[in-house]
């Protein structure tokens, strides 16, 4: 299994509208960055990420699971670029921000902090287990 972080920003597509999408998941469209796209075409069925609300949350606030993976996405007329289904597994106890994702200078390479503009980006294991402890939330 391996871990991703996605970022969203709230008012186009929230946590709370990803709860609501339930079982059935939301495809994660809209992504242009080809270095992104790869890091989607890399999941599997079964790879967790944590949701992050990106601009003026800047939070980490849940764990979703890819359900479905790399398929073309349809917002995108060239037809270059694909996207994974993702469903909520569970929020975080308590919401992880950027600042203190920062402050931590064991997650001094983590990419959020690494490629701040990177729209979906690999996670370490340990990164995982830190981000999870620091979210009060089980792995």
């Amino acid at each position: 299994m391996a871990y991703w972080l996605f970022k969203s920003e709230p008012g186009t597509w929230s946590w709370d509208n990803q709860v609501k999408r339930g079982e059935l998941g939301e495809g994660w469209d809209g992504v242009r960055n080809y270095q992104a796209s790869n890091n989607m075409k890399a999941m599997k069925i079964g790879d967790l990420g944590f949701f992050y609300h990106s601009v003026n949350e800047k939070q980490i606030v849940g764990i979703v699971e890819v359900i479905e993976e790399y398929h073309p996405d349809d917002t995108d007329a060239s037809g270059r670029f694909g996207m994974v289904t993702v469903k909520a597994v569970r929020p975080f106890n308590r919401p992880v921000t950027l600042a203190e994702v920062k402050a931590d200078e064991r997650l001094a390479e983590f990419g959020l902090v690494r490629q701040s503009r990177l729209s979906v980006v690999p996670v370490t294991e340990a990164q995982w287990a830190m981000l999870c402890a620091m979210g009060e939330t089980r792995t």
